[in-house]
């Protein structure tokens, strides 16, 4: 399995590592090479990771048979189309596409040229989301926060295709149901496209998920809390560091802990929900800070594309999924347009 990586600035750079790498691992794959339009930095990379450069597109698609695609979003569509067309496997960096119409087109030409597409929502392959994802049930009320600071590289779109763009995916993963109603707001301040946007997504079943995103943050922060029912359940996660905690109301037999009730954490933690003893009606407080697995989320979903290529499985994140979150998105971004032109 020849793969090529198309684009090699900050993240590319990071695909082509972990492609030699997985080569050295499984003989039966190979970094073939990489290709970029700043023929200096293809040089540098291709000397640093000992891979070949390639002069064009078309030759990248000759000699390979599947690609990374790590350029800019807005030339992710043109990119695609030319490799979808010669039969070449596609690993897409997110998001997908700037719009529904391209993914539909990518869609499209995937089934007629009977290749596959993993999109980069690497924001799944999280190793704290992956702790926590078999104890919060049926998660009912999502919110995500989403910040840091502005770069001039990923202007070309919003914040919302750059940032919240992760967090509407993981929402939609995680609440199996069709959106009711989009509610948001957003403001321009550093470039042309929008910079910070908020938005509530209400679901038919009734789940409700905030999301916030803004390139305007002097620090990072990447967090998720989650309030869910079967069992009652409330997690918060740093997706940055990787901490982690759940707290479940579960009957008795039913806690991972020992004796959740009298162990010093969870009095502590029963102090400070308030008088919440008073209301558990015979059920307990289980407290659970699982061990987070020290997994590098973008080579896991690198080897997830590489399987389900040598093997037809499942793709973890298909062009259906991007397609969604693409789709939210821009409903998103329609709904903070409208608002606007109403106070004009």
């Amino acid at each position: 399995m020849q793969i090529g990586v198309i684009g090699v600035g900050k993240l590319g750079e990071f695909h082509t590592k972990l492609l030699t790498e997985i080569a050295r691992e499984l003989p039966d794959v190979t970094c073939a090479g990489i290709f970029d339009l700043d023929r200096n930095r293809a040089d540098e990379m291709a000397a640093r990771y000992h891979v070949p450069r390639f002069s064009s597109l078309e030759e990248l698609a000759i000699r390979c048979d599947a690609a990374v695609i790590a350029t800019t979003t807005s030339s992710h569509f043109t990119i695609a189309t030319a490799l979808l067309k010669q039969g070449l496997h596609l690993f897409i960096e997110k998001p997908v596409t700037t719009t529904v119409e391209e993914a539909d087109e990518l869609i499209r030409l995937e089934k007629e040229n009977g290749v596959r597409i993993q999109v980069g929502h690497i924001e799944r392959f999280n190793p704290a989301l992956r702790a926590v994802e078999s104890y919060i049930g049926r998660p009912m009320y999502i919110q995500a926060e989403r910040l840091s600071g502005f770069s001039r590289r990923v202007t070309d779109v919003s914040v919302v295709l750059d940032l919240m763009i992760h967090d509407i995916d993981l929402v939609l993963s995680l609440i199996p149901s069709d959106i009711r109603h989009i509610s948001a707001s957003g403001v321009r301040v550093f470039s042309n496209e929008l910079d910070m946007a908020t938005a509530r997504i209400d679901f038919l079943n009734g789940a409700t998920a905030n999301v916030t995103a803004s390139r305007l943050s002097r620090s990072r922060m990447r967090k998720l809390r989650f309030f869910g029912t079967n069992p009652k359940s409330y997690a918060s996660l740093d997706l940055t560091t990787g901490k982690s905690e759940v707290f479940r109301l579960v009957k008795p037999e039913e806690a991972t802990s020992k004796n959740p009730l009298k162990s010093f954490a969870a009095r502590k933690i029963l102090e400070q929900f308030g008088e919440i003893q008073d209301a558990m009606q015979g059920m307990v407080l289980d407290y659970i800070h699982p061990e987070i697995p020290k997994i590098n989320a973008l080579r896991d979903e690198l080897e997830h594309f590489i399987n389900a290529i040598k093997n037809n499985t499942p793709i973890a994140v298909s062009s259906s999924d991007g397609r969604r979150a693409i789709m939210v998105a821009g409903k998103i971004t329609a709904e903070i347009a409208a608002n606007a032109a109403s106070f004009e």
